[in-house]
């Protein structure tokens, strides 16, 4: 039977403790951050579209897709400099017919929680260096994301 602990408290991990010294052999314990929340990715999309809809980018309207790989870009390069990176690294390669150029990246599917968390703050801070009007969803999601944390 699997059993996950949330660390959160010290009866949290007391049961984590007594969970590992009653295990069989054989059994495996993993530690690891939270992962993001499903309200935070659905937030950060948000954010992607407001940005896209107010902002040009050389010159040029963005899709909110383009908008998300060039501020997530932004966004590890910042934490890498902090010297907190963000799992995975994006680079540019030759595609395989050597006719043109690949984007690999960083997915925020893979965020921690934090780093999520991180990132939205990132993206807020973005938006009122440019004037961005964040839409009302957007502002209410941000608020309810803080209230849980």
């Amino acid at each position: 039977m699997k059993q996950t602990f949330v660390l959160s408290h010290s009866i949290a991990r007391q049961r984590a403790i007594a969970a590992c010294q009653s295990a069989p052999d054989g059994y495996i314990v993993s530690l690891s951050p939270a992962s993001k929340s499903r309200a935070q990715e659905a937030l950060y999309h948000c954010l992607f579209s407001d940005v896209a809809r107010q902002l040009d980018f050389m010159g040029e309207k963005r899709d909110a897709e383009t908008w998300k790989r060039l501020l997530v870009d932004a966004f590890v390069r910042v934490k890498s400099a902090e010297g907190d990176p963000v799992q995975g690294t994006g680079s540019i390669i030759p595609n395989l017919d050597g006719s043109g150029f690949v984007q690999l990246g960083v997915q925020t599917r893979r965020f921690s929680k934090k780093h999520a968390s991180e990132f939205i703050e990132y993206l807020y801070s973005f938006g009122a260096d440019r004037n961005v009007q964040w839409s009302e969803p957007v502002a209410q999601g941000y608020e309810e994301i803080r209230g849980a944390a």
